[in-house]
């Protein structure tokens, strides 16, 4: 049976936080402004075993967002509903019962799932709360709690459980059917595309999708799994994340913390996926966002979606100025990616379309190849052969009269590749010559879009030579 618990209401009466207190986790952003939540947010609870769905608001105003976003959150709180198998139904306690209220528990009625009416911010002032006119609503009896401050927790927590009953108890001895799901990170700048993408490896509209910059707030993870080209399935999560803007350029709380979501996504992913757009080229943010992977030394998958817009002009005759081709297009698109990415050597570059599903499916591939070779160990005496072939090839600059000379290297880590190297002088290895050795060791061991992280072990100075 499904252990599936949806958090629903009207906008402002604090789902949000009450999602990322029973998650005890930050995850959905919680704000004053209505609207804030659009998708569905996911949560595994681990106490209780079940997953958490944090929804917008019903019954939003057309001042509050368009009505297009207004629709589609609809929709994605019906998802929330049907796929729930039970729902608390959020109220404010210090506002009291609304129509709005009435018309929604009409709506949960008719849906015949398990429904628990939580009355939150109960917690104002030394009044005891009148709960009563929640019976009005006939849906049992109500629960009241604070979300910002944790009063009734524990009460609540323990109503859910009883609702849901135990979990499936796990038969002594079963093996595991499929191992620890890959996680996957959509990044990039607001409207590239990154929440079609996601829709269309679902197979579902599960997220929302709209032309509006900033449609996506929160970082949403979702489970899904995939066929790869061995015919083996691979279990996923993926995290969507809203569109990272340059600091200087937030022009609000919300687009602070939906900035800050998305760095934490970065940080759990397994594998990140870096969106372009196909005829905006790379940009300064972009090179940005990928520095924003490689701080948190994350492998890079690049996905340039809008590829059908490419091909579209080309078989049209019209083409894209300057280009004769859709191959020396994207040939030429190539080698100026890796221009300004720089930093990201052997990175899987890949042409999709979210829109028609061109070449989706290698996205999942590449993750799926990344993540086996992170696990790669290097012998010992190739590595040291091969630093001292680059070495050679190309000498270390000279600084105050010494070179950055290796001693010795040897392996220490994998997630991300570590290798300690032995040298005379940690201070003389520059940035740009630590990428030539990177860029070496990447190509000679096929670690491609691999982070490689070198752990500069000095000599003393009296004993250098």
């Amino acid at each position: 049976m499904s252990r599936t618990v949806a958090i629903v209401g009207r906008p402002n009466v604090g789902k949000s936080r009450l999602f990322n207190r029973l998650a005890r986790r930050r995850i959905s952003i919680v704000h004053d402004q209505p609207g804030i939540t659009r998708d569905v947010i996911t949560a595994e609870v681990e106490e209780g075993s079940f997953t958490l769905l944090d929804t917008g608001g019903l019954g939003l105003k057309g001042g509050e967002s368009t009505s297009e976003l207004i629709a589609a959150s609809e929709v994605q709180v019906g998802f929330a509903i049907d796929a729930a198998s039970l729902i608390l139904f959020v109220i404010d306690g210090k506002e009291g019962l609304t129509s709005l209220d009435e018309r929604i528990a009409q709506r949960l009625r008719r849906s015949g799932k398990a429904v628990l009416v939580v009355v939150n911010k109960a917690d104002f002032g030394g009044e005891k709360l009148d709960v009563g006119e929640a019976y009005r609503l006939g849906l049992g009896e109500p629960c009241r709690v604070s979300a910002e401050h944790g009063q009734g927790e524990e009460e609540l927590r323990a109503a859910i459980l009883e609702r849901l009953g135990p979990p499936a108890a796990v038969a002594e001895g079963a093996a595991k059917t499929a191992s620890d799901p890959l996680c996957i990170c959509f990044v990039g700048r607001p409207n590239v595309g990154k929440s079609s993408l996601a829709n269309r490896l679902l197979h579902s509209d599960r997220l929302i999708v709209s032309p509006i910059p900033g449609t996506t707030r929160d970082a949403v993870e979702i489970p899904f799994e995939f066929t790869g080209r061995d015919g083996r399935s691979y279990p996923f999560r993926l995290i969507d994340t809203a569109g990272m803007k340059a600091s200087a350029k937030l022009g609000s709380p919300v687009e602070y913390f939906s900035r800050l979501r998305s760095l934490d996504a970065i940080q759990r992913a397994d594998v990140v996926l870096l969106v372009l757009d196909a005829l905006d080229g790379v940009t300064q943010q972009d090179k940005a966002i990928a520095g924003e992977a490689l701080k948190e030394n994350r492998p890079i998958v690049v996905v340039v979606n809008k590829w059908d817009l490419v091909r579209k002009a080309f078989a049209k005759g019209d083409g894209i100025t300057g280009y004769e081709s859709e191959r020396e297009y994207r040939e030429s698109y190539g080698r100026a990616l890796f221009d300004r990415l720089f930093f990201t050597p052997g990175a899987p570059l890949i042409f999709v379309s979210a829109m028609s599903g061109y070449e989706v499916d290698r996205m999942l591939n590449a993750a799926v190849q990344l993540n086996r070779t992170l696990d790669k160990v290097l012998p010992t005496a190739k590595l040291n052969a091969r630093l001292t072939y680059l070495t050679e090839r190309t000498p270390p600059p000279s600084i105050g009269a010494r070179r950055f000379r290796i001693y010795y290297a040897t392996q220490t880590g994998n997630r991300p590749f570590r290798i300690k190297l032995f040298c005379n002088r940690e201070e003389k290895l520059t940035e740009s010559y630590r990428r030539y050795l990177e860029a070496g060791l990447v190509e000679e061991f096929g670690l491609n879009g691999c982070p490689v992280y070198f752990d500069l072990v000095g000599k003393p100075r009296h004993d250098e030579t």
